[in-house]
């Protein structure tokens, strides 16, 4: 029989906030595994011990910015609002119902007087990930790297066009040495002593936010963007490291020193890493090659040459002779090494000038053609070699499920498509917090018991 309901809620009920909240919600399961009481030890020094008004408690700060990343609420004065009538949330922050929640510009002051640059976000971020190697989730031995953009909290039409210098590469003291090695092997004098410095580029700059990066790539959207460069652990995909750069860096430029840092602060014995082919250089090889570690990257299409023109892999290299052969027989001799550690090698243009396929090897006056090679491409090719294998084939078919698929939730459920702040210090908090929220999960979901199934 259809009733019609009671026009007010008049009756008085007692219930227990733990009651209103369901047995199998998210946050039940982050709060069963999840220790978040580090939290105040770890900030206690940013606050004074015995004067002033009281502040916020940084952990239920910190839990509420986890509820914001975990639920995808990109906005401070939502999550506020959403935390006033959602009973689960208030559960999880120890918020009774009638408790009064905080303002949303105690995040924004906190943010602007107090956690000022990434230490606090980046020293939680490393808690949660050392709780999930204790719960034996993570061992190190596979990590899967890669980089994603955000766009920035930027204006694309408002920009500056100014030279600026690229980003020094982590290798570049290794590769000094190297050049210098190499030149004293083929009885070469030293370079003369000078300060390498990196090379200039006009780009334009953000008159909103001057720390984003202008991109620039194929297949991308061109505008103010960051990377968020990250890596993930190859076992349950928890993500052991995550560092935001402007979009113009290249995925190369800092890859091997944020791999040390996570040997270092988490005492990974890595095995083998897993890279896409914006990772496939020399200097990258040959720094996993010595810290002994498997390196599988993608292919990388060499730049290719002027229509009509013949490719350098043509061109056959004799390690023994230190030449290149080219397809008529003549042979190409070391001439120098550059300072950029690319070794030269050169034709003879007595020979070149009578050779059938000259219109088509070089379009130099002299009639010289000329072959680089990287000092390090030896440890380029190994590394080239391991894709080939039958378990490189599955560590690189890996990554897919893997930081793939870790940039793919992030940008889906935990909106992480866009810079929520300017200035790079920001956007890296956010990206190690949006990381935190995602290993919380991640490790919630793993150690809670799976729900049984009716046999059929």
């Amino acid at each position: 029989m259809l009733k019609r309901p009671a026009p007010e809620q008049t009756a008085l009920e007692i219930v227990r906030l733990d009651e209103l909240v369901p047995k199998d919600h998210l946050l039940r399961k982050i709060d069963r595994v999840i220790d978040f009481s580090f939290i105040h030890d770890l900030t206690a020094p940013l606050y004074c011990p015995d004067n002033g008004r009281p502040p916020l408690d940084p952990t239920l700060m910190f839990k509420a910015l986890f509820i914001g990343y975990l639920f995808g609420v990109r906005s401070e004065r939502q999550l506020v609002r959403e935390i006033e009538v959602n009973v689960a949330y208030r559960w999880f922050l120890r918020l009774k119902l009638t408790d009064k929640v905080f303002d949303a510009s105690t995040l924004s002051q906190n943010r602007r007087r107090r956690y000022q640059d990434e230490a606090i976000a980046q020293s939680i971020f490393d808690r949660i990930v050392e709780q999930a190697i204790r719960a034996g989730l993570v061992d190190g031995t596979v990590l899967y790297t890669d980089s994603t953009h955000l766009k920035a909290n930027a204006n694309k039409a408002k920009f500056d066009v100014a030279v600026v210098a690229k980003s020094r590469a982590d290798y570049w003291d290794d590769l000094d040495a190297a050049i210098e090695e190499d030149r004293a092997a083929h009885g070469k004098k030293p370079l003369k002593e000078k300060e390498r410095q990196p090379a200039l580029k006009e780009t334009k700059v953000s008159r909103t936010d001057p720390d984003s990066g202008y991109m620039v790539r194929d297949g991308k959207p061109k505008g103010f963007f960051y990377l968020d460069h990250r890596t993930v652990d190859g076992r349950h995909a928890i993500i052991t490291d995550s560092h935001a750069t402007p979009a113009n860096v290249h995925d190369s430029i800092v890859y091997l020193g944020r791999l040390d840092r996570q040997i270092g602060r988490f005492g990974f014995d890595v095995g083998a890493v897993g890279l896409d082919a914006g990772y496939a250089t020399a200097g990258i090889a040959r720094g996993l090659e010595d810290r002994a570690i498997m390196g599988v990257t993608g292919y990388r299409n060499p730049t290719p040459p002027k229509p009509g023109m013949m490719r350098k892999s043509a061109f056959t290299y004799d390690p023994e002779a230190d030449a290149y052969r080219c397809p008529q027989g003549q042979s190409l001799a070391y001439a120098t090494t550059d300072r950029t550690g690319y070794r030269h090698y050169k034709s003879d243009p007595a020979i070149c000038r009578d050779c059938p396929l000259l219109a088509s090897c070089t379009s130099s006056a002299s009639a010289t053609r000329l072959i680089t090679r990287h000092v390090w491409q030896d440890a380029r090719e190994r590394t080239d070699a391991n894709r080939k294998t039958a378990w490189g084939k599955a560590i690189y078919r890996r990554r897919k499920e893997t930081v793939e698929r870790s940039f793919a939730d992030a940008k889906q459920l935990h909106g992480h498509r866009y810079a929520r702040f300017r200035s790079l210090v920001r956007v890296r908090v956010q990206c190690l917090l949006a990381a935190a929220a995602q290993n919380i999960k991640k490790i919630a979901l793993c150690l809670s018991p799976k729900p049984k199934t009716a046999p059929a």
